[in-house]
C-alpha cells in the first residue's frame, strides 16, 4: 500500500508520515510531519508540517514560543481575540510565548510550513479546543 504522503509532495521539504497518534487528536482533518533537524546539541528543533486541505490544529499555545515559515500552498494563522490572516509561501509567522493560536490549510489547498520551536529547554505545548467549523468556515 502507498504512503499517501509520498503521493502529495508538495514543497521542497519531504511531506513525512501521518501524524503520530499523541498529536493526530489535536487536529481536525489529516496532517503530515517530517522532522528536519535532528541534532539536539543545536538546540533549534524544526519540522515539515502538512495540512490537507481544511486541516488545522486546536487552538493551542507554546511556552517557547514558535515561528512558522510557508513553503506551499495556502493556510491561515490566527491567534486568539485577532483575525486570522493568510500565511503564503515565504511568510514568517513569528508567535510569541504563550500566545493561543491555531494554524493549518485553507479549504482548497494544501498547505505546509517549517514549525521552528523557540526556546525548546522550556517550550511546551498547552492543548486547548478544536476550532471549530463555524469558527474556521467564516476564513473562506
Amino acid at each position: 500500500m502507498e504512503n499517501k504522503s509520498q503521493e502529495k509532495q508538495i514543497s521542497a521539504f519531504p511531506t513525512g508520515e501521518k501524524l503520530p497518534d499523541q498529536f493526530s487528536h489535536y487536529f481536525i482533518g489529516q496532517a503530515y510531519l517530517a522532522p528536519l533537524t535532528a541534532n539536539d546539541e543545536l538546540h533549534v528543533p524544526i519540522a515539515n508540517v502538512t495540512f490537507e486541505p481544511r486541516c488545522r490544529n486546536n487552538w493551542h499555545s507554546h511556552t517557547g514560543g514558535q515561528i512558522l515559515i510557508g513553503v506551499a500552498g495556502t493556510g491561515w494563522v490566527q491567534e486568539k481575540g485577532k483575525p486570522a490572516r493568510k500565511i503564503e509561501i515565504g511568510d514568517v509567522i513569528e508567535i510569541a510565548p504563550d500566545v493561543v493560536h491555531w494554524h493549518g490549510a485553507t479549504a482548497d489547498s494544501w498547505f505546509s510550513h517549517l514549525a521552528i520551536e523557540c526556546n525548546p529547554q522550556i517550550n511546551k505545548n498547552i492543548w486547548l479546543d478544536p476550532v471549530t467549523d463555524k469558527e474556521y468556515n467564516v476564513l473562506e
